[in-house]
């Protein structure tokens, strides 16, 4: 910035973002202060770089208030564990399904970790078919992400949370084709439609025609 910008010559673009052309630094640097503003340079790769006259302080304030905006709207992905084992008391179970529903609805990623022990090895078949009642119980709020798998001693599976839909946006106006509810008619009106549906022509009075005089006699 300003006069730690150390190349002979830059792409000057100006405070309006006009280009001003290639320009050594130091009239760029004139071109700046005569606007009492600061030369920032915006990409040093570029040959030669380009630099471009702003106020930097207010420049670097809406950078940060962008970079502010953007990790609000990243969103973090959490992955908490739940533990049992094979032969799970029911009290405990549904104990621990409290809590995996709990994370679910908070949309975290949820692992499931049955951990045998001596012999319950030789039947990894009971871990299975713990795994997939308890995705079944949370079927409501979560998924399988990732179905059960047997590492060693430990059978994970992993559960994700039921992606949540926007709701709708309701239009106010209503369906242009929404017809108005039929008015009867007036007393003493007769329809006035033909048999082909189509509006007969107004009638017309008759208007008195003028008595002719009989021709005189030569």
């Amino acid at each position: 910035m300003n006069d730690r910008i150390r190349v002979p010559q830059v792409r000057l673009i100006g405070e309006d973002g006009t280009q001003v052309g290639v320009v050594p630094t130091e009239q760029a640097l004139q071109y700046a202060q005569e606007r009492d503003l600061d030369l920032v340079e915006v990409a040093a790769e570029a040959r030669p770089p380009v630099v471009r006259v702003l106020d930097y302080s207010k420049y670097k304030y809406e950078q940060e208030q962008k970079a502010k905006a953007a990790r609000r709207h990243q969103k973090q992905v959490n992955v908490r564990e739940i533990k049992l084992r094979p032969k799970i008391a029911t009290k405990d179970y549904e104990t621990k399904r409290g809590h995996v529903l709990r994370f679910l609805n908070h949309q975290d990623r949820v692992k499931i970790t049955i951990m045998f022990r001596g012999r319950e090895t030789t039947h990894p078949e009971r871990g299975e078919a713990l795994l997939m009642k308890l995705a079944e119980d949370v079927a409501e709020v979560g998924i399988i992400e990732q179905r059960p798998n047997l590492d060693g001693r430990n059978m994970t599976m992993l559960l994700a949370p039921v992606r949540r839909q926007a709701p709708e946006a309701v239009e106010d106006q209503k369906p242009a084709d929404a017809a108005a509810p039929p008015t009867a008619p007036a007393d003493g009106a007769a329809d006035t439609k033909t048999q082909d549906g189509a509006a007969p022509e107004p009638a017309t009075e008759e208007q008195p025609q003028p008595p002719q005089q009989e021709p005189s006699a030569a």
